[in-house]
């Protein structure tokens, strides 16, 4: 599998077969200047409908857009677990569906604008997770110290921030520093793409940071 994090909380995920599959695609303008995304799929996922994570038009191809789960698009399975926006319950913005896929013999989650810790019991839905995207800005999201602590609960074997404040995003939120510090197993890029392998996985939790495509 080959991921590659467009910008914010969007990835193209593409299987060894060549299915593609986007996660949360922004729309372009205000706090987000990343460019526009110019990416074909089979499919789109969208964790909530704001518009920094609700823009499946700006994907080319008619891929089938998922609100929900569960769902397989060619050889790609896709579920998801409702989880909330903030940490009452979906009072204050609404829920949000983490989505997990089944690809080349990986379970990768991605969850979207979480906004709480995990119960349990959503911890166990998720499953055994390979590859973790998980927001780390605060604010909007969870904050560096309880993705810290959902990393912990969850233990993947990469994990990779998203939705945190860059050049390219002004919303007030923080940037990747405060969720790295003090932690060792951080393994920076010099690109927005990696190829995962799942007979190649590391043994503990290993952090990926990605420049954004966009």
């Amino acid at each position: 599998m080959k991921l590659k994090w467009l910008g914010h909380a969007s990835f193209l995920l593409t299987s060894d077969s060549g299915t593609r599959i986007v996660t949360d695609p922004f729309k372009t303008g205000g706090p987000l200047s990343y460019a526009e995304i110019n990416e074909t799929a089979d499919a789109v996922t969208l964790s909530h409908t704001h518009n920094d994570h609700n823009n499946p038009e700006a994907v080319k191809g008619n891929p089938k857009i998922i609100k929900a789960g569960p769902e397989t698009v060619k050889d790609v399975k896709i579920s998801g677990v409702t989880t909330h926006h903030d940490d009452a319950a979906g009072q204050k913005r609404g829920h949000n569906t983490a989505f997990c896929f089944d690809i080349d013999g990986l379970h990768v989650c991605h969850m979207g604008d979480l906004g709480h810790e995990l119960s349990d019991k959503q911890a166990s839905d998720l499953g055994k997770v390979d590859v973790l995207l998980l927001p780390v800005g605060g604010y909007y999201t969870i904050d560096a110290a309880a993705a810290t602590r959902v990393i912990e609960h969850i233990k993947p074997r990469i994990a990779i921030p998203m939705h945190y404040k860059t050049s390219k995003c002004t919303y007030p939120i923080a940037t990747a520093d405060e969720f790295l510090k003090g932690k060792k197993n951080v393994r920076r890029t010099a690109g927005s793409e990696i190829e995962i392998k799942a007979g190649k996985l590391p043994m503990g939790t290993e952090i990926v940071v990605l420049e954004p495509a966009l």
